[in-house]
């Protein structure tokens, strides 16, 4: 079996999963709700405080989906209960970043400012401290979104390798290049 399929997944305290007769699998908690379509062919069941996934066969494609699926859900869990964080760096001489409410107001170098609406899911906050790089802050329950908004903001100014100039991710390490003045000596 799969490593990660054959894992049951723990279900925490104020958390409730329901999985429908269509495979529509429901997981509510303090933080919100969401739910999963699973392929018909896998199936999901509830035994003692803990989701089972299991699949019928032994085929390359059943045990993608096996894996795949336990690790959508037990996303699902951690999502509702504690949530997802991304931060983002913004590294360069007067590039600033602003919020209000959902919308994300960048300065990126460029001659004009770019104004970004952020899904209502995703709770976005910006910082601004001297000395330091400005950040952008955001938090969803739905790590798959969280993840696409979060590549969607880095690509609008993605850091390159000679000065380390873009937007990157907090704790990030990024391949730097010398440049030609490394190989004049």
């Amino acid at each position: 079996m799969s490593r990660i399929g054959k894992a049951p997944i723990a279900i925490p305290n104020g958390v409730s999963i329901t999985v429908s007769d269509k495979n529509l699998v429901t997981v509510k908690g303090p933080k919100g709700e969401l739910t999963q379509q699973v392929d018909n062919a896998i199936s999901v069941s509830q035994e003692n405080e803990q989701i089972v996934i299991k699949r019928p066969t032994e085929q390359k494609h059943h045990k993608a989906l096996h894996g795949l699926y336990r690790s959508l859900i037990a996303n699902m869990v951690h999502g509702v209960t504690e949530g997802y964080k991304s931060v983002q760096e913004l590294v360069g001489v007067g590039y600033r970043a602003t919020h209000q409410g959902s919308t994300l107001d960048l300065v990126l170098g460029f001659s004009h400012h770019i104004v970004l609406v952020l899904p209502k899911e995703v709770k976005v906050s910006t910082t601004a401290e001297k000395g330091k790089n400005p950040t952008i802050i955001l938090e969803c329950i739905d790590k798959q979104l969280l993840g696409q908004v979060a590549a969607k903001i880095r690509s609008l100014r993605a850091p390159e390798p000679y000065k380390g100039k873009g937007i990157k991710f907090a704790g990030e390490a990024l391949r730097r290049k010398a440049g030609k003045s490394a190989s004049k000596k």
